[in-house]
């Protein structure tokens, strides 16, 4: 009976992890990706209304741009 070599049994169980890891990768569904888009969405909103209240204490204070 052969032995393998310990390098060879440390590749086959690599190889094993990296499969086993590969194939518990979850896809992005479309509830997901929807929900990646709303939260786009709600920071471009965000970002638009502190310019609104910049633009607000500005025209306040006599500042016009």
């Amino acid at each position: 009976m052969m032995k393998f070599p310990e390098t060879v049994k440390t590749v086959v169980v690599m190889s094993a992890m990296l499969a086993a890891l590969a194939a518990c990768q979850k896809q992005e569904g479309p509830a997901e990706r929807a929900g990646k888009e709303v939260d786009k969405a709600a920071a471009q909103v965000g970002q638009q209304i502190e310019k609104a209240g910049q633009d607000i204490q500005d025209a306040a204070k006599g500042n016009k741009k």
